[in-house]
């Protein structure tokens, strides 16, 4: 498994999708995705963004691997390398159990642990990760289902964030203000919502190489320069704007059909 795709960023039928599943507007999706998660699902190699754990993968396999491998299988949580260097470990895992490593790991922009492939919305564990893979409306709606699953909807939906906080991370929520950052997030993006747009010209500057800043469908300076820098290689005006000819061109060079 190669674990790469396009990696194909948030389109509007998917944030659509994610809003009719959880009965809320864009704002409390914004929210949540600032808040809780990674802010965009794919590394610069258009892997999924993972984390894995060491600990669950001990727990999974009854600590039988432990030996020799602490960095991968060990009851204390740990272990990070962060990146693409996760995928060392990942794989290092597989070799030893396939299916117990890729429930043992969080995947794409919700950070949403294999071993939630059931209320995520998949039969098994490879068919959550083929999703994961595939683009970041798959990803999302996971998210989605798993904070459905977990019946986290009605406090999002009532913006209730205290206790949307302590189901999605647990009772020490507070030690991060994780409520409190949900709720200014959740007033700023009743006010102004991220450009999808922008936001797939952003992914696809960082997949060729340009650094936008965040992925996060905002304008801002580092957005602006790594336009021009790619109007000025493909000998387009410089203008810094996503107009038509720099979004198409963007398009078909990141995303090619």
């Amino acid at each position: 498994m190669k674990f790469e795709s396009q990696g194909r960023p948030l389109s509007d039928d998917g944030m659509d999708r994610i809003c009719r599943t959880l009965g809320v507007a864009e704002p409390e999706v914004w929210a949540i995705l600032t808040v809780e998660t990674r802010g965009f699902g794919f590394l610069r190699n258009r892997r999924p963004q993972i984390l894995f754990e060491r600990h669950i993968f001990h727990r999974l396999t009854d600590g039988q691997h432990d030996a020799g491998n602490r960095d991968i299988s060990n009851a204390r949580p740990g272990g990070y390398v962060g990146g693409a260097a996760e995928y060392d470990r990942l794989k290092k895992a597989m070799t030893l159990d396939r299916g117990a490593a890729l429930q043992s790991a969080s995947w794409g922009i919700g950070q949403v642990m294999g071993m939630n492939f059931q209320v995520a919305g998949y039969d098994d564990v490879e068919a959550m990760v083929d999703d994961m893979v595939r683009n970041e409306d798959a990803q999302l709606l996971a998210m989605a289902n798993f904070i459905r699953g977990n019946r986290l909807d009605s406090a999002l939906q009532r913006h209730n964030w205290v206790s949307f906080a302590r189901g999605y991370n647990g009772p020490a929520f507070k030690v991060n203000e994780y409520d409190t950052r949900l709720a200014a997030a959740h007033a700023k993006f009743s006010t102004l919502l991220p450009d999808l747009a922008l936001r797939t010209a952003q992914a696809a500057l960082n997949y060729l190489g340009i650094n936008p800043g965040p992925i996060d469908g905002l304008r801002g300076r580092r957005t602006r320069s790594a336009l021009i820098e790619f109007q000025n290689r493909r000998d387009l005006p410089e203008t810094g704007e996503l107009d038509s000819d720099t979004g198409s061109r963007l398009i078909a060079e990141a995303f090619p059909d």
